[in-house]
């Protein structure tokens, strides 16, 4: 307890950890770019089976060959199965002849340009939508500027951290993962407003030792829902590799779950208790 009081006492350095690792997957991002989904830009997937056996970059260069060069992306090759990500519109026709003697078309689905730019349209929307609301409920909630702008804040870094996990990552952006992002804000907020209720409306004991109380029960939730996103991913990618899409939901949110323990406890926490110093 001794040693958690005093890291709560030295709080306003700490502050700078979480805004900068915010800052830094902003870079990321900007830097990188995020990677997104055939549902979201347009184009091409395809479950093979193989009738031989071919490594990951063959089978992606005997495709785009065949193909006129596209982009093709081979996410991943398991029990003679494959899937392939091909960039723009594709003939079946033409990739089930490429695949002639090497594999065979399980599923073929295809997105044209219209409909995914439409999609992504609908992503931006959703995000904001969600972030909008999201604000105005805090902001009725609390009546109080700064700490309703310490728990939207917070909302907001963890979403970028997020973002600049799967761009370093290569996570792709999907309608999948913006789930896990709209996931993220509902989590984040949730936490966020367990320590501001905690911290200025109860008023039993003092400040750190209400500050206490909220991280025993934050860090009990966030351990529950880590080791849980943790858990669909290894089982994911040891028996189910087919399903990436799980994988990629539970890394955002691992991604995500782990970001904000640093922005709930170092800066919307230390925002909180320089806003009371303040007031006194």
């Amino acid at each position: 307890m001794l040693n958690i009081n005093r890291f709560l006492e030295s709080y306003k350095p700490l502050i700078a950890i979480p805004v900068a690792i915010t800052v830094i997957a902003l870079i990321l991002v900007a830097v990188l770019g995020i990677n997104q989904g055939i549902e979201l830009k347009g184009g091409t997937t395809a479950v093979i089976q193989l009738e031989k056996p071919i490594s990951q970059n063959d089978l992606e260069s005997l495709i785009s060959s065949s193909l006129g060069n596209p982009t093709v992306d081979v996410t991943s090759i398991k029990n003679n199965q494959a899937t392939v990500e091909i960039a723009g519109d594709t003939d079946v026709v033409k990739l089930s002849s490429a695949l002639s003697g090497t594999a065979t078309i399980t599923s073929y689905q295809q997105v044209g340009p219209v409909l995914g730019e439409e999609a992504m349209t609908q992503v931006y929307y959703a995000l904001a939508f969600a972030f909008l609301f999201m604000s105005i409920t805090v902001f009725i909630i609390f009546r109080n500027f700064v700490p309703s702008m310490a728990v939207i804040f917070a909302a907001l870094s963890d979403i970028i951290i997020a973002l600049g996990g799967m761009s370093l990552f290569g996570i792709p952006l999907s309608v999948a993962s913006v789930g896990a992002l709209l996931m993220l804000i509902g989590y984040s907020v949730d936490t966020d407003i367990l320590l501001t209720t905690r911290i200025l409306k109860r008023k039993e004991g003092t400040v750190t030792e209400r500050a206490v109380e909220a991280m025993k029960t934050g860090f009990t939730m966030a351990a529950a829902a880590i080791g849980s996103m943790v858990a669909l991913y290894v089982v994911v990618i040891v028996f189910i590799p087919a399903a990436q899409t799980l994988a990629d939901i539970a890394a955002v949110l691992i991604i995500g779950l782990a970001a904000d323990i640093l922005t709930t406890w170092l800066m919307n926490l230390g925002i909180l208790r320089w806003y009371l110093e303040a007031r006194k």
